[in-house]
């Protein structure tokens, strides 16, 4: 969807959600989970502590951009129907994840800074992409027909998914001056090449 189809209501919540999002980065980096409360997170947000739990589960998840509106549903259905190049498919798939994520220089030093400071989050943020990718196992088993213990499906997912940590290390190497998906096609072009030497 374009920026120019998007409805005054949506604006407003992606708004909020930034603004909770953010704000919970800073002050979990400036003084660590336990050190602020919801209530005092929406206080500076300007915004109810229902409202806050329209958006986020938990004070990790704000931290975390994981959101209870985070909705992939449109990308992942795309997936499901293509019948295009697999891995190129999934590579599609989870740049738009990262990019639907809103994750700039700036956020990423506050989750930096934040997990420094709350090293428990690396818990929680593990506990998602594990979840994740169950779920794109079976994402990717239901596109290609496979059964879903398909070692096939697991493979796909965990070769594509290995190289989301060093494209975001490069992306935020160059200040995100570089395209995220542009970073992305040329390892997975790597990868190819790679596998195709050892084939």
């Amino acid at each position: 969807m374009g920026q120019s189809a998007i409805s005054p209501r949506e604006q407003r919540a992606r708004e909020t959600e930034r603004a909770l999002r953010r704000r919970a980065r800073e002050l979990t980096a400036e003084r660590g989970l336990g050190g602020y409360t919801v209530d005092e997170l929406c206080a500076d947000a300007g915004v109810s502590r229902r409202t806050f739990f329209n958006y986020f589960a938990s004070k990790e998840n704000a931290v975390l951009g994981v959101g209870l509106r985070s909705d992939s549903t449109d990308a992942d259905e795309a997936f499901a129907a293509s019948r295009g190049d697999l891995l190129d498919d999934l590579a599609t798939l989870l740049v738009a994840r990262w990019e639907a994520g809103e994750m700039d220089l700036t956020e990423a030093r506050l989750v930096g800074a934040a997990v420094e400071r709350s090293p428990e989050l690396h818990r929680t943020f593990f506990a998602h992409i594990a979840e994740a990718q169950r779920a794109d196992r079976a994402l990717v088993a239901r596109r290609e027909g496979w059964g879903d213990d398909d070692e096939r499906a697991a493979v796909a997912v965990d070769l594509v998914g290995s190289l989301m940590r060093p494209c975001v290390d490069e992306f935020f190497a160059h200040d995100a001056h570089i395209p995220f998906a542009e970073i992305f096609r040329r390892r997975l072009a790597v990868a190819r090449s790679l596998l195709a030497v050892s084939d």
